[in-house]
C-alpha cells in the first residue's frame, strides 16, 4: 500500500517520513556560486534547447534554506536535472528536477546510489540528509543522491487546496459517512480536491505517473555518469524501483527494495493489505502492553466511535479533536516500535477526554506546523497514485465492502473501506494500469527485503515483488521485526546482508531470514 498518505481521506502515506524522521531541507536549485560537478571541474548549466538531455551537465551549489527547514550544511550539496514534461515529446517542454547529493567519503567510489523514501509524494531532498546518518558504510562507496520526483515538492510541488482549506475539511468531512448526507458531502469534499489539483497542476496532472519518473531515473542515471542505476527504494519507492526494472532491465546494478509494495494488488487489494498490515501492528503493541488483541481493538473502536458522535476538546487553539484525526494520531505511532509509548500516552489521555496528543500526532503526520501550515505530499500523492490507478471503486460498490474491511479490522477496515471511493473521486485524469509491471527478465539480482510487522507496507507482499521480478531476479530476504523498513531498524543481520550486497556484490540466499 505503498502509494496511500491521507489529506482528507484516510490513505496513508508510506514513507520514513511518515516513521517520524526529523526533516531538514534545501531546495533544488543551487545558491550563488556553482561547485564541482561529476568529474570535479565546473560543470556550467544544464540542458538548453535543441541540445540532448543525456549531454547536460549538473551545476552543484549549495542547498539553500526553504521555508520549513534550514539548509543542510556540511557536504551537501543541490542541482536541477532538466527533463521533459512529456517522455513521448522528448524534445518537447522541459521541466526542473530538484536533486541533492553528498560525495563517496572514501577512496574507493563505486558510483551513485539513488534513493526514494516511499510516499508518492515524499521529499527526497528534504529527506536525503536525515537519512544519511543509517548509510554511513555505504556512504564510503557512493555517491548518496535522492531528488524531488515530478510534482513533488520542489520539483514543481503540487498544492491542491490552501491552509485553511485543508482544516475546514478535516474539521467537517467524516470520513466514515453514517447517513446519506455525510455521504454526499464526502464525495463532493473529494471531487473540490480533485478540481483544486486540477486548476494548479494543469497540465502537469497528466505527467506524474510512476512510469514518467521512472523514466527520469534513468536520465539522472546517465547525466550522473553511471553505467548502471544502483537504487534503493523503500515503501512506494519499491514500486518505482520494480517499474524501473521492467522497463530498463539491462541497467539494473545493485538495487535493494525495503518495505516492499505488493505489484500483484489493486486498489482494493492495497486498501485490505493496508488495513491487516495497521491491525497486525496494533494488535502486537497491544500485547506488549499486557492486553488481549481482541479486546484491546474493541476498546480503541469503542473510543473512536465516541468522538465520532463528540470530537474531544484540545489544547490547540480550540481546534477539536475529530474520528479521522483521532485514526490519524493512532497509526502514526504505529510506524516505529520506538513511538509504542507516545501511543499508550495518547490514548490513555483520550480516554480521559483529552484529544490534545493525538491531535499532535495526527499533526505530524499531516504536516501541519504549529502556525496552522500544513506540507503537501499527501496531494502529490493523491495526483500521482490516482494517475497510476485505473480502478476507481463506486459508492455502491464501496458499500458492499465494507462488511469485509470491518471483518479484518474494527478499528481501521471502516477508514479504509471507505477511502476507496472517495481517493479519486471524479478525477479528472484517467489511471494509467490495473497493477503495476515489474517483470524484468535479464536484469541482475535485486534485493527484495521483508519485516513481518510492517503495518504500512505488510509483509506478504515482499514475496510476490520478488516472484513478479522474475526467477533469478528477486531475491528475497526477511527480517522478524515491527516498524516500517527494516534497514536501519535495529538488525544486524538485515544491516550487514544489504551493505554486503551493495558495497561488494555479495548476493544473499534467497529466502534468508534475519529474526
Amino acid at each position: 500500500m505503498g502509494r496511500y498518505a491521507r489529506s482528507r481521506n484516510v490513505r496513508w502515506l508510506a514513507s520514513l517520513a511518515a516513521a517520524g524522521l526529523l526533516l531538514s531541507g534545501c531546495s533544488g536549485s543551487p545558491s550563488e556560486g556553482g561547485t564541482d560537478g561529476e568529474d570535479g571541474k565546473d560543470s556550467g548549466g544544464g540542458a538548453t534547447a535543441g541540445k540532448p538531455l543525456t549531454s547536460q551537465r549538473l551545476d552543484w551549489g549549495r542547498c539553500k534554506a526553504t521555508d520549513d527547514a534550514p539548509a543542510p550544511g556540511g557536504d551537501w550539496q543541490c542541482a536541477t536535472l532538466q527533463v521533459p514534461v512529456d517522455w513521448a515529446k522528448p524534445d518537447g517542454e522541459r521541466m526542473g528536477l530538484a536533486l541533492i547529493r553528498a560525495k563517496a567519503t572514501g577512496d574507493r567510489r563505486a558510483g551513485s546510489l539513488l534513493f526514494n523514501f516511499g510516499g508518492p509524494g515524499g521529499s527526497g531532498v528534504s529527506t536525503m540528509p536525515s537519512y544519511a546518518s543509517l548509510t554511513s558504510s555505504l556512504h564510503e562507496r557512493y555517491d548518496l543522491v535522492s531528488w524531488d520526483p515530478r510534482g513533488v515538492a520542489a520539483s514543481e510541488g503540487i498544492r491542491c487546496r490552501d491552509d485553511k482549506e485543508i482544516q475546514a475539511a478535516e474539521s467537517t468531512v467524516d470520513a466514515t459517512p453514517d447517513t446519506a448526507a455525510e455521504e454526499q458531502a464526502y464525495l463532493k469534499d473529494a471531487a473540490d480536491f480533485a478540481e483544486g489539483c486540477e486548476r494548479t497542476a494543469g497540465k502537469l496532472m497528466a505527467h506524474v505517473s510512476t512510469t514518467d519518473t521512472a523514466r527520469d531515473m534513468d536520465l539522472m542515471r546517465q547525466v550522473l555518469g553511471d553505467a548502471k542505476l544502483h537504487y534503493f527504494g523503500i515503501s512506494y519507492g519499491t514500486e518505482l524501483g520494480g517499474v524501473y526494472a521492467h522497463l530498463f532491465p539491462e541497467k539494473v546494478g545493485r538495487v535493494v527494495l525495503d518495505a516492499v509494495v505488493d505489484p500483484t494488488a489493486d486498489t482494493i487489494g492495497h486498501a485490505e493489505h493496508q488495513t491487516r498490515g495497521f491491525q497486525r501492528a496494533l494488535e502486537d503493541y497491544l500485547r506488549s502492553t499486557g492486553q488481549v488483541p481482541e479486546r484491546g481493538s474493541q476498546e480503541i473502536a469503542d473510543l473512536l466511535e465516541r468522538i465520532d458522535t463528540e470530537p474531544l476538546p484540545t489544547s490547540s487553539s480550540g481546534r477539536k479533536l475529530t474520528q479521522t484525526l483521532a485514526l490519524t494520531g493512532i497509526v502514526l505511532p504505529l510506524y516505529s516500535k520506538d513511538s509504542w509509548p507516545a501511543l499508550t500516552s495518547a490514548l490513555s489521555a483520550a480516554e480521559a477526554g483529552d484529544g490534545s496528543e493525538l491531535l499532535a500526532l495526527a499533526d505530524g503526520y499531516n504536516e501541519r506546523d504549529p502556525s496552522g501550515h500544513y506540507g503537501t505530499s499527501t496531494h502529490s500523492q493523491r495526483v500521482i497514485s490516482c494517475l497510476d490507478d485505473k480502478q476507481r471503486p463506486t459508492l455502491e460498490e464501496t458499500k458492499k465492502l465494507l462488511p469485509e474491511f470491518e471483518e479484518i479490522s474494527p478499528v481501521f477496515g471502516a477508514f479504509l473501506g471507505w477511502d476507496t471511493a472517495g481517493w479519486c473521486h471524479e478525477w479528472p485524469v484517467a489511471g494509467q494500469y490495473e497493477t503495476p509491471e515489474v517483470s524484468a527478465d535479464g536484469a541482475a539480482p535485486v534485493l527484495v527485503v521483508g519485516n513481518t510487522g510492517d503495518p504500512a507496507t505488510p509483509y506478504e507482499g515482499a514475496r510476490k515483488m520478488a516472484d513478479e521480478l522474475g526467477e533469478d531476479v528477486g531475491v528475497m530476504l526477511t527480517w522478524k521485526g515491527e516498524g516500517h523498513g527494516a534497514y536501519g531498524s535495529g538488525s544486524d543481520c538485515v544491516d550487514s546482508t544489504v551493505n554486503a550486497y551493495l558495497l561488494d556484490g555479495t548476493v544473499p540466499k534467497d529466502g534468508k531470514v534475519c529474526s
